[in-house]
């Protein structure tokens, strides 16, 4: 019997043909951009944000610095770092969905920040970057979504300066058992009811609370990390281990 595991993917507890998840994850956040801060605050309680903040501390950017922000979605960490980095710095919003990465525009030119961000389209698997180009790169909420990890990861490394850091923030396993079983009821009973009364979408997250069950665990991650050359890594379990944010260095 022929082995067609190469070919396939999981897109939440399915499994589809790796060509068809981008299209299939495209789909849902063409779906959950319009309604994405407003469902981010509400399914973390507000948490998201001081997750985020952490992930700013832990970055170590500084003035006239150059940040890859990928999967960056609707701006928050993007705000941030345009005012760390300053005039002299730069920082690149990317994200491989048209619609989150419209409303990260809209969203950041109303706060006023225009004159140091960048707008790219791009897939985390294959990078449009020079080698050895940004200081720091982060991937919040995004390395979940992507089909190759390993493969992104790769392409992180190589667009990363000797002595720049990678930050993943990401959704992870709980380190309590007990924890563990409320965050299961909550995410695969209350999550999809407040999709659907707040989004009008149910299924979208109900994928993204099984996407999350399918993502690697902290330790798995740091090892993949290694794998494709990053030194130095740790991570740090935020929330009882709900979220952890890996750090590595290319050096």
């Amino acid at each position: 019997m022929a082995d067609n595991s190469k070919d396939t993917t999981h897109f939440g507890f399915q499994t589809v043909a790796k060509d068809e998840k981008a299209g299939k994850v495209a789909d849902v956040f063409h779906s959950v951009a319009a309604k994405y801060d407003l469902m981010n605050d509400l399914m973390s309680m507000g948490i998201h944000r001081i997750w985020k903040r952490f992930t700013i501390d832990c970055s170590g950017v500084r003035r006239g610095q150059r940040v890859l922000d990928l999967a960056g979605g609707t701006g928050d960490l993007t705000a941030k770092f345009s005012r760390l980095v300053g005039e002299t710095g730069e920082v690149v919003l990317a994200d491989i969905n048209s619609s989150m990465l419209k409303m990260g525009r809209e969203k950041l030119r109303n706060l006023g920040i225009a004159g140091n961000v960048s707008y790219v389209q791009a897939n985390a698997e294959a990078l449009p970057f020079p080698d050895n180009y940004f200081d720091c790169i982060t991937i919040s909420f995004g390395l979940r979504n992507v089909t190759d990890k390993d493969k992104a990861l790769a392409s992180m490394f190589r667009v990363l300066k000797p002595g720049g850091r990678l930050l993943v923030l990401e959704f992870s396993k709980p380190l309590l058992e007990p924890l563990s079983k409320v965050y299961d009821a909550y995410s695969f009973h209350i999550l999809p009811r407040i999709g659907q009364l707040v989004a009008n979408d149910a299924e979208s997250y109900r994928y993204l609370a099984e996407s999350i069950r399918m993502h690697p665990d902290q330790e798995t991650l740091k090892q993949m990390m290694e794998a494709v050359g990053f030194e130095n890594s740790t991570y740090y379990n935020l929330t009882g281990g709900i979220v952890a944010l890996h750090r590595g260095y290319k050096f």
